[in-house]
């Protein structure tokens, strides 16, 4: 593997709150914090080179302005320690994705315009490059879900996967949606497969529930990790598993 494995604490951002959904959907969320830069310092004291924040807003097509704001805060609580932030929702043009590399973030996430206008991310790659651009591929039983993960796709995960190889991408956020919030365990043989398959640094996510997943993501070949709900809840240390895959 030429990357270290990588864990990304998330920080889910609804009306500016910190919270998790089951399933990726929004009436069934837990709030864990009004103060997003609170839980970004929380998990900026473990150590982790980056942190995962998410715009559900912007992913629902709602607007964001509360989120905005606390992406603001924990870019700057980010940089005090130099640490990156990933950041993806609701990035389906060039002005919102300038604007969030305006505010400070080192890597984007794009998933429905990959869906919906392939045109237009084959540029935003070629602007700003394989290490600042990644893509979120959501999926349920294979099949990409797009708009918050509320339109369901004929698309498959892996096909499209292999198409932005191709296209010169780097990095890939894959989601088993029926997993994600649930603590069931993510979906180790569906993110082999399309790691595999496609070539690309792939990034675990959705339904992390212990400290087994990550290692077991580690040895599978997987770029990295993305942590949620197992945090919130305490079922993860993040400083002793950040410790232990150094290792």
């Amino acid at each position: 593997m030429d990357n270290p494995f990588i864990i990304f604490p998330a920080i889910d951002l609804r009306h500016g709150e910190v919270v998790r959904l089951k399933e990726g959907d929004p009436e069934r969320q837990t709030q864990y914090s009004r103060f997003p830069d609170e839980t970004a310092r929380r998990w900026l004291s473990a150590g982790p080179q980056w942190l995962h924040v998410v715009n559900l807003d912007g992913a629902f097509g709602e607007p964001g302005n509360a989120n905005q704001a606390a992406l603001m805060k924990i870019i700057e609580e980010a940089q005090k320690v130099k640490t990156k932030v990933q950041f993806g929702g609701g990035l389906r043009d060039v002005k919102s994705i300038e604007e969030a590399f305006n505010k400070g973030v080192d890597r984007v996430v794009i998933g429905t315009m990959v869906v919906e206008n392939m045109p237009l991310f084959e540029k935003v790659l070629n602007k700003w490059g394989p290490e600042k651009v990644a893509v979120s591929l959501d999926a349920r039983e294979g099949l990409i879900q797009s708009r918050g993960w509320q339109e369901i796709t004929p698309i498959l995960a892996v096909e499209l996967a292999k198409e932005l190889k191709q296209l010169g991408l780097s990095w890939l956020v894959f989601t088993d949606i029926a997993r994600d919030g649930l603590q069931t365990g993510y979906n180790i043989q569906a993110t082999y497969e399309l790691s595999t398959a496609s070539g690309l640094n792939v990034i675990a996510s959705g339904g992390v529930s212990d400290e087994l997943d990550i290692m077991a993501a580690r040895e599978s070949g997987m770029a990295g990790i993305i942590i949620g709900r197992a945090l919130y809840e305490g079922l993860i240390d993040l400083k002793d598993i950040l410790q232990k895959v150094k290792g």
